[in-house]
């Protein structure tokens, strides 16, 4: 193979509602040799995630849009195979944002040498260890401030950040009770993470009659990945001053016209809540302390780890997009 050439995923055509295959093309391109300054990374893995979807979108909700008929980006762990720079050297592993393609040539300031803690889970460093991972660390310590004894309310629970918030808040000693729209991933949360109630969102009928059943004490954080009815139910059984942590609203990206919203949001008044919508890439202060204790969690076996590993990047796309149908447990990781 020659290490000069790279296979691509891009971006063809903006989606109006939910992605389908005709809107990527895989595309093969030759590399010029790294100069001076530059390296070749081989990516082992990449990351697909839902906040892709609003950057499929021509306006920048969050993030600026990707561009059509050039390469997606996002979170990858690759290899460095060529390097003419003096600080990276061939073998070196490397964080980079240059994920939907196999290989590239970048300036090795564009990359991060990586000292994985274990050589065997590299795709650690794009879950739990990476970005999602950190994205409940942040929101639920810097914005959700749970308390011992407090009750959490997650979202979207078994997911890439969601199963994380589950977790740290019963490091906390919070009673933590989670959404999942599956019984297989209910059980899992509440056998393998230690979630106190588990409500299957698609069969539990009335969601705020079930939160409240959940949690007769009514919840204090409530973690938002979904939106939609999830936060009507939040906001009904939320005590005062409760907080609420907005990460995303997977419910809704997909949407081709925007659905009516809650129509209890006169309940943050009443209940004095707070509610704080963040980035994670603004809290990169936080980044040292998140994986020294994300670290020494996984390492102690008192944070569990669950990955689903979609294998070539001709697959990344149906990875991608089974994100939004809930096939996904826990992060989903392409190996490439």
């Amino acid at each position: 193979m020659n290490k000069y050439k790279a296979t691509q995923i891009h971006l063809i055509e903006r989606p109006d509602g939910l992605p389908d295959q005709s809107h990527f093309k895989k595309v093969e391109i030759e590399l010029a040799p790294p100069a001076s300054g530059e390296v070749l990374v081989k990516n082992h893995y990449m990351s697909v995630d839902p906040y892709m979807r609003g950057r499929m979108r021509s306006e920048g909700v969050y993030a600026e849009p990707y561009g059509l008929n050039q390469p997606m980006y996002g979170g990858a762990v690759g290899e460095i195979v060529e390097s003419n720079d003096n600080e990276l050297r061939v073998g070196d592993l490397v964080l980079n944002n240059a994920a939907w393609q196999d290989s590239f040539v970048a300036r090795a300031d564009a990359v991060s040498k990586l000292e994985p803690f274990d050589m065997s889970r590299l795709s650690l460093y794009l879950g739990t260890l990476g970005m999602p991972g950190m994205t409940a660390y942040v929101g639920l310590f810097r914005f959700g401030e749970p308390k011992k004894g407090e009750t959490v309310f997650v979202s979207a629970a078994s997911g890439a950040v969601g199963a994380n918030v589950c977790q740290i808040a019963k490091q906390m000693g919070c009673k933590v009770v989670g959404s999942v729209g599956s019984d297989e991933k209910a059980q899992w949360l509440k056998n393998s993470c230690g979630v106190d109630e588990v409500i299957n969102y698609k069969t539990c009928g009335d969601l705020s009659s079930a939160l409240a059943k959940a949690a007769p004490n009514g919840i204090d954080v409530y973690f938002e990945n979904v939106g939609g009815e999830h936060l009507q139910a939040a906001l009904n059984v939320m005590n005062h001053f409760g907080r609420v942590v907005a990460c995303g609203m997977i419910g809704t990206y997909n949407n081709t016209n925007p659905e009516p919203g809650p129509n209890n949001l006169m309940l943050i008044v009443g209940k004095k809540v707070r509610i704080n919508g963040f980035i994670v890439f603004d809290h990169n202060d936080m980044r040292q302390e998140f994986l020294s204790a994300m670290e020494a969690w996984i390492k102690s076996g008192e944070l569990v780890v669950r990955e689903t590993i979609v294998e070539g990047i001709d697959n990344a796309v149906d990875a991608f997009l089974s994100l939004f149908s809930g096939k996904n447990f826990g992060k989903m990781i392409v190996k490439l």
